[in-house]
């Protein structure tokens, strides 16, 4: 008869870690990247050094900017400003005309303002042409009448990047902080 060995008894097992950082180091991490990556943008008031307001002096925002569901959806790609007719229209940065003309019913004017920016003002009549340079501040043509903000009148400046429509109150630092609002449904993480 043969004699087995006794197996020696295995030490336990060290228990197994779930991949990935701790949530407290997650949100740090998540942190320190919006951190830098923030830092890579032009603040709100490095904007407002490069760019200021189509009016001066500066206007009343008479309604706001509301971006729209989806590209072709409704919404308000621009502001408007509250401005009488013949009022002068500047340039609100450097840049070339790209654009002197209607758009249905409306005198608009389209700035290039380089790196994927245009900026489009309406309605402007102006005696300006396509290919023309212009300075920040310069006077790039007059308010006329009319336009959606009847039966008053107004100034409606859009700003473009890349195509996709942006608040232009960014670019004058003219956006409010930003206010980060509960997630409903989600408790307090427990310490």
């Amino acid at each position: 008869m043969s004699v087995r060995p006794v197996p020696s008894p295995r030490p336990p097992r060290p228990q197994r870690r779930r991949a990935g950082l701790p949530p407290a180091s997650r949100a740090a991490l998540v942190l320190a990247l919006v951190l830098v990556l923030g830092s890579a943008l032009p603040s709100p008031g490095a904007a407002a050094q490069r760019w200021s307001w189509p009016l001066a002096p500066r206007p009343a925002v008479v309604a706001e900017w509301v971006a729209p569901a989806h590209r072709w959806g409704r919404g308000h790609r621009g502001v408007d400003l509250a401005a009488e007719p013949g009022a002068a229209v500047r340039a609100p940065a450097p840049g070339t005309v790209s654009f002197v003309g209607f758009v249905v019913d409306r005198p608009v004017l389209t700035i290039d303002h380089g790196r994927g920016l245009r900026s489009s003002v309406e309605p402007v009549e102006s005696d300006l042409v396509a290919g023309d340079r212009v300075r920040r501040g310069q006077v790039v043509g007059v308010l006329r009448g009319g336009g959606h903000c009847a039966p008053g009148s107004c100034l409606h400046w859009g700003v473009r990047r890349d195509g996709a429509y942006v608040n232009p109150l960014g670019f004058v630092g003219a956006l409010g902080p930003s206010v980060l609002l509960p997630v409903p449904g989600r408790e307090r993480a427990q310490r």
